[in-house]
């Protein structure tokens, strides 16, 4: 299994919203590297599901339900979508300012690739934030 993080603005589709749907397709990613991070994903893997701009914290996990196939928000056949599903809400949310406040998390994509808005997570920082978050 692979990790992942998944960026949303919360006034464009927040957590609740994710609930409240029961799934969802990951659509209208415009950047190579978040795209072949969306094609390297497999059914099962999980994604942090993070509130960018605003908020600024993890508060879910999301699962992969469906692989990559053509995003259907483009005729361009260089994006993807991929499908998920929520899995699991967090105790508690892990905010930016504590990932950056922790050197063994000074590495991870969110902080040296801020802008990307699909990023793999290694395993080792995804049992730190899990532990942060009090899972």
């Amino acid at each position: 299994m692979s990790y992942w993080l998944i960026k949303s603005e919360p006034f464009k589709y927040s957590w609740d919203q994710f609930m409240e749907d029961g799934s969802t397709f990951w659509d209208g990613v415009r950047n190579y590297a978040a795209r072949n991070n969306l094609k390297a994903m497999k059914k099962g893997d999980l994604a942090f599901f993070y509130h960018s701009n605003e908020g600024l914290e993890i508060v879910g996990i999301a699962k992969v339900i469906k692989e990559s196939y053509q995003d259907p928000t483009t005729e361009e056949i260089a994006w993807v979508a991929v499908d998920f599903k929520p899995h699991k809400k967090l105790k508690k949310p892990v905010s930016l300012a504590t990932i950056k406040s922790m050197e063994s998390l000074s590495q991870m994509a969110l902080i040296r690739l801020g802008r990307l808005s699909v990023q793999p997570v290694l395993e080792s920082e995804w049992q730190i934030i899990m532990k942060l978050a009090g899972e």
